[in-house]
């Protein structure tokens, strides 16, 4: 499932990054159909990640990393079905109404806890902020955190 085993902690951001897309600023991510909304403050200048994954391939499964103190569900926590498989230490949230998958919570990764919100669910950005975000692939179809996977273009 979602790991996000051997990823990059968020940086910090320092005072002397400018510009929004230098800093960690708080967004809403939605489903679909507008009954699930987190908020979570997240630096996009830090990378995202795509995995090949059973199931981060089968849903294209697209996070940025929030930490704890950084996430909070804005509205539809009864709106939310939860999956998890394997070590079940992983957990799949996606909307009971639209199927969208808005987050993930992670509690086995290398940063600790951690939150993956799905850049597509992010309110405001264009197709243009998207194409400029920065991607690692991972290799967990393998278990090969740490590597992109022999063939990754796809993800």
């Amino acid at each position: 499932g979602v790991r996000f085993a051997n990823m990059p902690r968020p940086a910090t951001p320092t005072a002397q990054q400018q510009g929004p897309a230098m800093t960690a600023t708080t967004h809403t991510a939605t489903c679909h159909c507008g009954a699930v909304a987190v908020e979570a403050t997240l630096d996009l200048a830090q990378p995202t990640y795509r995995c090949n994954c059973s199931i981060c391939r089968r849903t294209r499964f697209w996070p940025a990393v929030a930490l704890p103190g950084g996430f909070r569900i804005a509205r539809g926590q009864s709106d939310l079905t939860r999956y998890t498989f394997g070590s079940h230490k992983n957990h799949h949230y996606f909307c009971r109404h639209c199927g969208v998958r808005v987050f993930g919570h992670g509690t086995d990764t290398p940063m600790g806890e951690m939150y993956g919100v799905n850049v597509g669910c992010i309110d405001g950005l264009t197709d243009e902020d998207l194409a400029r975000l920065a991607v690692v692939r991972m290799d967990g179809l393998h278990d090969q955190w740490q590597q992109p996977p022999t063939y990754g273009e796809h993800l």
